[in-house]
């Protein structure tokens, strides 16, 4: 069962900072659930792994095709979570071209695992990764999950049938503006 409210963590995150110079410019930053869920109406989705094939090809390039449509259905911010490291998903929005949707690194898996969503792929290398699902959230609370089916380790793939940005935007359009 997941919960009603999204759990209170600590991301790791990297951000640009011009005054350091040089070819890699970015300092750490911590951001908190309350920085990133408090007084907002957030879209997040989350995938299995940076670079991976339905995450490049269908999950992350959807929501950023879109973000100007939920922008404007009253969304404060489209956010990507995946358990990879702040360096792996700079350099992944930076392959894919994304410049709209916000990365959050969930290194740990914290975030993951107290959503009750973090699974073995083992098998695959791949460790401990999310589940792939997305969520409306509005000030902390989990307002609607699209949760793939089928939660479980090691599966040998995670298709994106209902977690992708056409659901959620259909989700939205039904429903009023906060």
């Amino acid at each position: 069962m997941q919960p009603d409210r999204v759990p209170d963590v600590t991301f790791r995150t990297r951000v640009r900072n011009d005054a350091l110079g040089g070819p890699n410019p970015f300092e750490w930053k911590s951001l908190t659930s309350a920085d990133v869920f408090s007084g907002k109406r957030i879209v997040l989705f989350a995938v299995p792994g940076a670079f991976t094939p339905a995450c490049s090809e269908t999950h992350l390039p959807g929501f950023e095709a879109h973000y100007d449509e939920f922008r404007a259905l009253g969304v404060d911010q489209v956010v990507c979570l995946s358990v990879n490291d702040a360096f792996v998903l700079f350099q992944w929005a930076k392959a894919s071209g994304v410049e709209k949707v916000f990365m959050l690194p969930d290194g740990n898996g914290d975030f993951t695992r107290r959503m009750g969503l973090l699974v073995q792929r083992t098998q695959t290398g791949m460790g401990l990764r999310s589940w792939r699902y997305s969520m409306l959230v509005e000030d902390g609370a989990i307002v609607k999950m699209f949760l793939e089916p089928g939660v479980r380790d090691e599966p040998e793939g995670v298709g994106v049938k209902v977690s992708d940005a056409g659901t959620m935007l259909a989700f939205l359009r039904q429903r009023p503006s906060a």
